[in-house]
């Protein structure tokens, strides 16, 4: 299942917990971590617990209790060291396996109706013949609308373990008509390649969302058919990805660099260094090469560009990336919660850390990152970023690189500030988008993505309906209607054809993707 927060993509329901790198654990964690049963420390701990329990004053939840006292503990270690309570822990590991076990359909809350925006490929709910625009009415007796449900509450109703069977009664709005379907639950991909396709005769575009487990099977097939459809230089879309298990960066990185070149190194607090080294596998460590990263792609996607940076691969373009370069182990706990502990730091080929400082401004400033990019103007000047020379790097080709906060792309291209619309904007958008394609299914079959692309609403007519709706709440500039034009065919795209629709509509005027036409040309 899929949901939305107002925004013009459907993102997966998946709850990513921060912005992370992992790595992938095998044997016994137990007997890696086990402490010693008669460790002061735990009688300690044991003692107070029962003291409280047993003689404090008023009624107290223990567990709530010692959630906040581990959570404060890591508050006191670095900012990725986090404490995941038994209620996430579910949500997060679906998110990094790249699947959950459901119906699979992407949904809004619409008139308080589970409204289904697209049943998701090769999930139960295509297989059970639910469609794009169906309502669910009821769940297994739960009734569903009406109720004001939240959206987050909506996959316990339809969630659940394998081939178990959810009744659904569902209310089809093109023929009017009210069914019942039994759909058996099953496992659901959660898409870690949100779009890939041709831009031109020879370069080819790959958007990743996430190194989740199952990132580079979805990858590597992608990668195989642009080659097949001729693509001689390849985008690699990184931007607001943030992060996942640091192997599939090394798995996704191969594919680029020569054998036995130097992908990523770790360091932990014994000094042991583990070092990644690229293979002989690669299918494209001959092609052109540009990674796109703004200030939001983070961790696994930064090893991505920095190993490529530091090899003299490609071009990286774009803004200052996150700035985080710890690696975490995730520790169950034993009572469904878990903790995500910071083992290791990793440095690029060159040597350098990108983790940006976070002992002297404390966890609240460091994720204030972005305001303070703001007002120092580095979102829209490179010349703004500021470096720091003893943390200076030479790669092989002689291109100086910087540690100490984040990727510095070789191209900069500033944050497109002019294009911002407001809350209210995307809102009615999406609303209105979505009444269209349900009330004009039939008609609008006969698009595919590129007709759309070319010829939608050339007279302006949806536009101007669009306008006619919310003109008595506001009255936007000249420039404000050029962009809600374009958010508008977007979200009508979207709502058409899924993310592949909104992605190839909002390129049309992506600054960055420009930039990268313009150095094709150029070339």
């Amino acid at each position: 299942m899929k949901y939305n927060n107002n925004l013009p993509i459907y993102f997966s329901l998946a709850v990513v917990f921060g912005i992370i790198i992992g790595v992938s654990l095998n044997g016994n964690l137990s007997d890696m971590l086990t402490l010693n049963k008669n460790s002061s420390q735990e009688i300690k701990i044991k003692r107070l617990i029962n003291f409280i329990e047993n003689d404090y004053v008023d009624t107290i939840n223990t567990e709530s209790l010692l959630d906040g006292a581990i959570t404060q503990m890591l508050g006191k270690l670095d900012p990725h060291s986090v404490y995941i309570p038994k209620e996430n822990l579910q949500a997060v590991k679906e998110s990094m396996q790249g699947n959950f076990v459901g119906i699979g359909v992407q949904f809004r809350m619409i008139n308080d109706s589970i409204t289904v925006i697209q049943p998701i490929k090769g999930g139960p709910s295509i297989k059970a013949g639910i469609k794009a625009g169906d309502r669910i009415l009821i769940a297994n007796k739960d009734t569903l609308f009406g109720k004001n449900i939240f959206s987050s509450r909506v996959p316990d109703y339809l969630k659940g373990e394998p081939n178990t069977i959810v009744a659904l009664q569902i209310y089809r709005k093109s023929n009017d008509s009210l069914f019942k379907v039994d759909v058996t639950r099953g496992k659901v991909n959660i898409k870690s390649v949100d779009l890939a396709y041709m831009i031109n005769d020879s370069v080819g575009y790959i958007k990743l969302d996430r190194f989740a487990r199952n990132t580079y099977k979805e990858f590597k097939p992608a990668l195989n058919t642009l080659i097949d459809n001729g693509m001689t230089d390849l985008v690699l879309d990184l931007r607001g990805n943030g992060g996942g298990f640091i192997d599939i960066a090394n798995q996704i990185v191969d594919e680029f660099l020569e054998n036995d070149k130097l992908i990523v190194f770790t360091k932990n607090n014994k000094n042991t260094i583990q070092k990644s080294f690229a293979t002989s596998k690669g299918s494209f460590e001959n092609g052109g090469l540009y990674v796109l990263i703004d200030e939001n792609s983070a961790s696994a996607s930064e090893i991505v560009a920095g190993a490529l940076q530091d090899n003299d691969k490609g071009t990286i373009i774009g803004r200052r990336s996150f700035g985080k370069g710890l690696v975490q182990i995730e520790m169950d706990l034993g009572d469904g919660s878990a903790v995500r502990l910071t083992t290791a730091r990793y440095y690029t080929p060159t040597g350098r850390s990108i983790q940006k400082p976070y002992a002297k401004n404390g966890h609240e400033n460091y994720y204030k990152d972005y305001q303070q990019r703001i007002s120092n103007g580095e979102l829209l000047n490179k010349d703004s970023i500021k470096v720091i020379d003893s943390l200076k790097f030479t790669t092989p080709k002689g291109k100086a690189v910087y540690g100490g906060g984040g990727i510095i792309p070789d191209i900069f291209v500033a944050i497109d500030t002019t294009s911002y619309i407001s809350t209210f904007y995307f809102n009615t958008i999406n609303n209105f988008a979505f009444d269209y394609v349900d009330n004009n299914r039939k008609s609008l079959e006969k698009w595919t993505i590129n007709s759309f692309i070319s010829d939608f609403d050339k007279d302006g007519a949806v536009f101007n309906s669009y306008l006619t709706n919310i003109e008595d709440r506001t009255k936007p500039s000249l420039k404000t209607k050029q962009d809600l034009n374009k958010y508008l065919k977007a979200s009508i795209a979207n709502t058409l054809f899924g993310n592949d629709g909104y992605y190839r509509m909002i390129h049309q005027q992506d600054k960055i993707l420009q930039k990268v036409l313009e150095l094709e040309l150029s070339n």
